[in-house]
């Protein structure tokens, strides 16, 4: 038997960064939306546990029991007394350490996978007490749609969204380590009074009323400073996506994938154009949100 999972990239809308805490981590205000880009995970019975990918990028992926869905089918396995033998596939299309959390993806996909591979029927709240265990942004990966993520990001509260939203994300070359950019964040803010984190009640609304221009207006990523400190020439994506007529423009969460929110779906191919053309980027993709959670694609 083969199991095949998609499961979608994400965009922080809201990415509000309190002060370090004493484990190293932040707590956050973070008003995650799925987008429709996507990893396919598909798992196969093998004598070893093993990981291979596929795709843009796969070469950065790590093979080994480091990558979240060796992970995630090792502590699936673990509580349920069986062996991990299991060999993990990696489609990849979500940009890979690009602040969209392919990675998490990744390792919710492997979950779900494993779980109707096995048939261990594990409830979502075990599966997102799981993710939770595996990292801040892989409990929305299995549920997606949207969400506010508190705590360090794993505790979420579902969001209502009245409308279809249209994005661009503008692909970088290389990748900006997240532990990096928060540790640049720190440096910043280093002497400066860090107010707790907050979700913005007028973006809140935004996306209960579908109102993408609202929405633009709420936009606001506390990384973006430090990403934008270790990699300056975002700054000239980050313009060419918004002279070419995106309503707003953000780095995407630690980056350095640059969002862009447009009106429409002509707006956002045009703006796609805009960018690929601009050479600020190595390529641009259009998508749209929200987007579904860890969905079974294939048995």
């Amino acid at each position: 038997m083969t199991v095949t999972v998609r499961v979608p990239a994400k965009v922080n809308v809201q990415l509000a960064v309190g002060g370090a805490r004493p484990d190293g981590f932040h707590d956050l205000a973070n008003v995650f939306l799925a987008v429709g880009l996507y990893d396919e995970v598909t798992v196969t019975p093998s004598d070893s546990l093993r990981v291979t990918c596929s795709g843009p990028d796969a070469a950065q992926v790590p093979l080994d029991r480091t990558n979240l869905a060796a992970r995630a089918a090792i502590a699936l396995a673990e509580r349920h007394g069986l062996s991990p033998d299991v060999h993990i596939h990696i489609a990849k299309d979500i940009p890979v350490a690009g602040g969209m959390a392919g990675g998490s993806a990744d390792g919710a996909g492997a979950l779900l996978a494993c779980d109707k591979l096995w048939g261990t029927e594990s409830s979502l709240p075990e599966l997102l007490a799981i993710c939770a265990e595996l990292g801040s942004d892989v409990p929305f990966s299995l549920v997606g749609g949207a969400a506010l993520g508190t705590g360090r990001g794993e505790n979420l509260t579902p969001l209502e969204v009245g409308g279809t939203f249209h994005w661009v994300f503008a692909v970088a070359d290389g990748g900006l380590s997240t532990p990096a950019v928060y540790g640049e964040f720190d440096r910043l803010t280093a002497g400066t009074e860090v107010p707790p984190p907050a979700a913005s009640p007028a973006l809140l609304d935004a996306l209960r009323t579908g109102d993408a221009t609202a929405l633009a207006g709420a936009l606001v990523n506390d990384l973006q400073p430090a990403a934008l400190s270790l990699r300056p020439s975002l700054a000239a994506t980050l313009a060419a996506g918004t002279d070419a007529g995106a309503l707003a423009a953000l780095v995407s969460g630690s980056g350095p994938t640059t969002a862009f929110l447009t009106k429409d779906a002509e707006s956002a191919e045009s703006v796609a154009a805009a960018l690929t053309a601009s050479g600020t980027c190595r390529t641009a993709r259009v998508a749209q949100s929200p987007a579904a959670g860890a969905t079974v694609v294939g048995a």
